[in-house]
This record gives C-alpha cells, structure tokens and sequence, in this order.
C-alpha cells in the first residue's frame, strides 16, 4: 500500500524518520537529521526548526522583529535549517543566520504558533499576504504553502516545526507532520533531560572531588575548642549570623582558626546540605583569578583543555570561603563585586550567562578598613563584605583554652602515630600557657605535633624560640623609641628584601634552594606577593 504521506509528494518514509529520532538523544545530532529527511522531497522548498531559549546578549539589537517584540525574557531560535533552491544551487538553507533566525513570542505566524501551541497550514500563500515577510522569496522560489506545528510536551512549547512547501500537503500528510512534531517534542525533551542529568553527573563529580581534597585538610585546627569568655563571645556570634544569608567577614591573626569559624557557620546555616567551598586568594595567580572564580569553556585559552566549573557555581546554594580576601588584586576586585550584586557568571569563552545563589565568608589577617581608605582595596567591595564583622581573639588572650586544645591535639597524634597518649603534666600546661603563641592555634598544633614525634619515653618535651614569656618584665629602653613605619614603607621593605632574596637565589623561586624556602614563604605566595609588589623577577 503506498505511504499517504510519501503519496502527498511532501516527506518521505515518515516512519524511517520516526525510528530514527527514538534511536538519537543528543540534540546536535537529532534536529539536523529531522530537517534533512523532511527536506529530502523535490517538493519541500525549506524545513526550519526554532526552539524557545532566552536571548542572547546582542540578539535583541540585532533583531529584524525587536520594534514588535513582547518581552524580551524568551525568544525562538532558529536551531536547524535544511532546504533547496530552485533559482540558486549555490545557496545555503543549512546556515542558522538571517534575518529570520529569530522570532518573538507571538509574533508573525512563527511566533503566534509558538504563543497559543495551535498548528497553522497556509494552504494558499498567494491568498494571505499578510503572513508573507519576503514576497519576492516567496515568488522566487514557487511557495505555495507553509505548514507549521508547535513542539509541545507536556503542556509546554519547547519550540515551532516550519515546513514551507511547493505543493499543498494533503490531509493525511498534515496528520503525519503532527505526528512528527510531536514525536520530535519527547526526543527534544529527553535530549535536553540527559544532558542536564549529564551536568549534573559532572558537577557532583566535580563537588566530590573538590570535597575529597577538602576532607584531608578539614578540622585543622579540631572543632570549636574551649571555654573562656572570648571563645563564647565567638560562638554567640556564630548563632546569631549563621541561620541568616548575610556575608561575614572573620578577622583575626594567622593561626587563630578563621577557617574553622567558617565551617561552623555553613554547619549551623540552612545551606548545610550543600557544599562549602574554599578559595585561598593569596594562592592563585594573576592570570587564573578569573578561571578559578568563574571558570572556562574549553578551549578558551591555552591549556583550557576541556569545560571547568568555578569557585561560584560549585558554590551554587551553599557558601563560598574566600580565604585572604586581602590579596585579591585591585582590578580584579571590580569583578568579584559585580558577582556578588547580579549573582551572575558567564565562564571564560562563554557567552551564556549562569545564576548563582551563594553565601559568601571572607577571611583576613589585615585590616580591610585601613586598606580601603588607603586605596589598596576597593570601599564598596569591603562594605558589601563586611556586613557581619567577626575578630577572632588570639590565643594569648584566651590561655584557659589551651589545656583543652592540647589534650584534643595530644589524642589526635597519638591516634596517627600508633603510640600511647603521652603524659601531660602540670608543669607541660604552665610552659605552653607561658608562651605568647605568635602563630596561634596553628602554632600551638605544630609544637605538640613535633613533641609527640619525639615523646619515644612517652614524655613531652617543648623548644620554644628564645622570646620573652607572657609576664616576663621588659627591658627598660635606654634609647629614644623607635620610629614607627609608614604601610608604603613597609611596604618597600618587604619588596627589597624580596628582591635580595632573588638576587641570591639568581631568580628561582621553588624548591629548597629557592627564594621561597630561603624567605619562609610557599612558593604561591611568594608569586602572589611578587606581582603585587610589582616585582620583576629577571
């Protein structure tokens, strides 16, 4: 029996093209393919596919049809194209470009199919001249019908099907174009399904690895530890802020734990379930700020060998931990501030423009407002940071902590090491409460750690540097005192001792006879510092 459809002349063996959407899930192979079987007829002048999708940043300029355009929230784009000319053989119908390559909501045939989700056959274009937009093709080309049908699933129009014919389609053929359509609809669907599950594989992918590094290095410094009056001051603030969405800013020393506050934070806020996310800014170069905060499409510059996901939207619903704010690079400060107030991404290389929700903890050992009004960090970007300003007091302020603090460290070494617990003495609590602790609780980890290593007779022993303990009397000064220095000063210091350190190392900066090991300094650092400073390192 001959095929109504392949009899009307229109589209051939509709049931071939029907297998052949079910058995293709990825969208650039599917619309194409749709297109070209439908075209395959002599008397198919033109087949065309547009999807609903927000416009582009340069769409709306660009648009024949913006003096007529609704809104500008959602548009059809024109996704696959596939024809003949009859007049020019040399002529292009697969490009996506043109005037017609967009169509407003409900605007012209296209968009009023798109807007009420009702298919439209022009049997006789000649006699509606009022849907014709180009006569002259139209003439030119023998168009005697148009037959278009809306891609609808489940109550929703993911986009409009135009076949522009040479002959009139007959009934039946009208029925098998539905048909189509609606079967291109549910391939439409679940192509866009997989490939959203697809990301969403790849961003936990992502999560999990990043979370995997962070789980090593978690609980640094233990939980919150301790029980004196500045500790509780902290923890009080903890539970006003954390239930909130507002950004923190966690001020205090090196060592003093600014990390561990943010956990507890993102711990007791309602974003606990998702994850937390850590950026040390004084680690990451220059030229990568960008890729790591934002990320990058492949291919978007050198060694960008495949799409990576940034800080912010593996963030997404959670918090992000911006570690040593401070030595974010000014220019780049604007940047992070317009994030922070359109919740808005685009990635290297990318035009389309991604949503985030995400809290945001900065941390620093400067002081941000001395910064500000000194110019070396951006005022609006410090107002929109510290919202809830939080100093963490240092451990020389609260020494009735550190029994506690010990004893948790003491247990967590012994249990890594394989040995016994060693004994802690009255006299062991009174030399390390004695100490002033300029590394904090940080410090206070390293020196147990290292007395537990050689604690083999299971008795700890203690090398303080040679410093004047906390309550030793001063010195009486003899001399006038000294002059302070000015920040620029210090500054300068730093950048000429940096450069001597160079010129000793003979400009290498890694490994144990470099610049780094010989200043004190991780290697990432040294570089964050030697581009800030303006260094240049021959």
């Amino acid at each position: 029996m001959t095929n109504p459809l392949q009899s009307s002349g229109v589209v051939a063996e509709p049931k071939r093209l029907l297998l052949e959407l079910a058995a293709l899930h990825q969208l650039s192979e599917l619309l194409p393919l749709a297109v070209q079987r439908m075209s395959e007829s002599a008397s198919v002048a033109l087949v065309r596919i547009w999807l609903t999708q927000p416009p582009l940043s340069d769409d709306c300029a660009n648009c024949r049809f913006a003096s007529e355009c609704p809104n500008r929230e959602r548009c059809l784009h024109l996704v696959a194209s596939s024809g003949r000319s009859r007049v020019d053989t040399n002529e292009n119908w697969q490009q996506l470009e043109g005037a017609f390559r967009r169509f407003p909501i409900g605007v012209r045939k296209v968009g009023q199919i798109a807007a009420t989700g009702q298919s439209l056959e022009v049997a006789m274009v000649e006699r509606d001249q009022a849907w014709v937009a180009n006569p002259n093709w139209i003439a030119t080309e023998g168009i005697t019908s148009f037959v278009g049908h809306p891609l609808m699933h489940r109550g929703q129009v993911l986009g409009v099907l135009g076949v522009f014919a040479r002959q009139r389609p007959s009934d039946s053929c009208f029925e098998w174009l539905r048909m189509i359509a609606d079967h291109l609809a549910a391939a439409i669907a679940n192509a866009r399904a997989l490939e959203e599950i697809e990301s969403l594989r790849k961003r936990l992918e992502q999560e999990n690895e990043y979370l995997r590094e962070e789980v090593q290095q978690a609980a640094v410094f233990g939980e919150l530890i301790g029980q004196s009056p500045a500790l509780q001051a902290v923890t009080r603030q903890i539970e006003l802020v954390a239930p909130t969405n507002s950004a923190v800013l966690i001020l205090g020393e090196s060592g003093t734990g600014k990390e561990v506050v943010a956990r507890e934070i993102h711990r007791r806020s309602q974003r606990a379930d998702r994850p937390l996310i850590k950026v040390n800014c004084a680690a990451i170069p220059r030229e990568l700020y960008e890729s790591e905060f934002f990320g990058h499409a492949k291919g978007a510059f050198t060694g960008a060998l495949r799409d990576r996901a940034g800080r912010f939207e593996l963030a997404d619903g959670g918090t992000l931990f911006l570690d040593e704010i401070g030595e974010i690079p000014l220019d780049l400060q604007a940047k992070l501030l317009r994030v922070l107030q359109e919740g808005e991404i685009e990635r290297i290389g990318e035009e389309r423009t991604r949503q985030t929700d995400v809290r945001i903890i900065a941390a620093t050992n400067r002081n941000l407002r001395a910064e500000s009004e000194a110019g070396r960090f951006r005022q609006d970007l410090f107002y929109r940071l510290s919202v809830f300003p939080m100093e963490l007091p240092p451990l020389r302020k609260r020494p009735e902590d550190i029994p506690l603090l010990t004893e948790h460290f003491l247990q967590r070494f012994a249990r890594q090491l394989g040995r016994p617990r060693p004994r802690l003495t009255s006299a062991n609590l009174h030399e390390l409460q004695r100490y002033e602790w300029p590394g904090n609780v940080r410090e206070l980890q390293h020196a147990l750690e290292r007395a537990c290593i050689i604690a083999t007779d299971g008795r700890l022993r203690f090398d303080f540097p040679a410093a004047p303990a906390k309550g030793q009397a001063q010195p009486q000064q003899t001399t006038s005192s000294p002059r302070v220095l000015t920040d620029d000063e210090l500054r300068t210091l730093e950048a000429e001792n940096i450069r001597a350190a160079l010129s000793v190392c003979q400009g290498k900066i890694y490994g144990t006879d470099g610049a780094a090991a010989l200043l004190g300094l991780k290697p990432t650092t040294l570089n964050s510092r030697i581009k800030s400073l303006g260094i240049r390192n021959r």
